[in-house]
């Protein structure tokens, strides 16, 4: 089965914004148990803005 890219539902104006919540949305697996996927990033739309993907 092929894994795909769920995303999240808001885009950021700022790499750094997006990135922050990459960091928080890893440290709210680990403190509260939820199993981590396997990839997460930072991608830029076509419009420039930044939004964060992962894989499950």
């Amino acid at each position: 089965m092929m894994s795909r890219w769920i995303y999240w539902g808001r885009l950021y104006d700022s790499k750094f914004q997006a990135g922050c919540l990459v960091k928080r949305m890893e440290n709210d697996w680990w403190i509260y148990g939820y199993e981590c996927p396997r990839e997460i990033e930072v991608f830029q739309s076509r419009r420039g803005k930044y939004g964060v993907r992962y894989m499950p």
